[in-house]
């Protein structure tokens, strides 16, 4: 709404949390700013849990991890497997059912779906 305000349209590079100008605002700065927010509405949570609040959610929904790797800047697909998948329960039984799905009748458990 900020750019809108000031006359300006959104472009893919800029950036969430920037000043007027539209620099990156110093990680501190932010840090502490939220810290007080959240504080002040009687919440106990860290600015960096969002990033892993968003991750889970996107895991949740089925959007695929090389996808959540590649957002939040992880080296490695192997790290954000490791961080996150256990916080899913239920996605070998969502792969196993689409599997299920995939293959011929007769070919899980005896046929029975």
């Amino acid at each position: 709404m900020l750019y809108l305000g000031m006359g300006r349209l959104l472009t893919p590079d800029n950036l969430v949390f920037g000043d007027e100008a539209g620099q990156p605002i110093d990680p501190s700065t932010l840090s502490h700013n939220f810290g007080r927010i959240v504080k002040k509405v009687g919440l106990a949570v860290r600015f960096h849990d969002l990033r892993h609040s968003c991750a889970t959610l996107m895991l949740a929904a089925g959007v695929h991890p090389k996808i959540v790797q590649e957002m939040l800047g992880h080296s490695s697909i192997q790290i954000t497997l490791d961080t996150y998948s256990h916080t899913v329960p239920g996605m070998q039984r969502a792969a196993a059912d689409q599997l299920g799905v995939l293959l011929p009748p007769g070919v899980v458990s005896g046929g029975k779906r």
